[in-house]
């Protein structure tokens, strides 16, 4: 499995930008110093989805930071992204693993101890849990209870991360809570400064003691 750091995940939404205008917000958010990055489209055709791909994974090469595509292991293989991400309704972690094989990164959402455990011994390398706030994506969201994410933080062995709603001024609920990083969305997409929005974000996350 690749090594990864998933202290700032940086998850993409391209619902309200043209395509240059994407591009360049995610760019800006990897300048800020984002770790891991996710490519989250859920309405574009595979050949749109992959072509994108293409591009978002040229410019994450660049910065040295690796690529997971969200639900799509077709779209992964076919633009050699790092890894992807499955949801709880999505292909089964374990058939994730067989067709990535093991030397990608395999994510998987979880809102249960007993959810985390099972993907982790299907072979998930990190785990995505939350909505810990309401959310303005367009994906469907369950909150979940800091003490849950609590208790999955220290039920299984590799990262957890809390996603949902999270920006630079909310983070204190997560504060002793053993995660290893915050998954963002709108907190950099939607910034007026993308760039300034995830430094911020990874100074107030270090602060608190969320990421390392």
């Amino acid at each position: 499995m690749r090594s990864f750091d998933p202290g700032l995940y940086f998850i993409t939404d391209s619902t309200f930008f043209g395509e240059e205008e994407f591009l360049l917000r995610v760019e800006a958010g990897l300048r800020g110093g984002a770790t891991l990055l996710q490519l989250r489209e859920k309405n574009k055709s595979t050949r749109d989805y992959v072509a994108l791909a293409g591009k978002v994974h040229g410019i994450a090469r660049r910065y040295g930071v690796p690529l997971i595509i969200d639900d799509r292991v077709d779209v992964a293989l076919a633009v050699g992204a790092e890894g992807v991400h499955v949801g709880l309704e999505d292909l089964s972690v374990a058939d994730a693993r067989r067709l990535m094989g093991e030397d990608r990164i395999v994510g998987a959402t979880a809102k249960t101890v007993g959810r985390a455990r099972e993907a982790f011994e299907q072979g998930a390398d990190y785990l995505g849990v939350g909505a810990i706030y309401p959310t303005t994506t367009k994906v469907k969201t369950v909150l979940t209870s800091p003490q849950t994410l609590d208790a999955i933080c220290r039920a299984v062995p590799i990262p957890v991360n809390a996603i949902g709603g999270l920006n630079s001024g909310n983070l204190d609920i997560l504060k002793g809570i053993p995660v290893a990083g915050i998954c963002v969305v709108s907190a950099i997409m939607k910034a007026e400064d993308p760039a300034q929005a995830a430094r911020e974000l990874k100074r107030r996350a270090a602060e608190l003691g969320l990421i390392r």
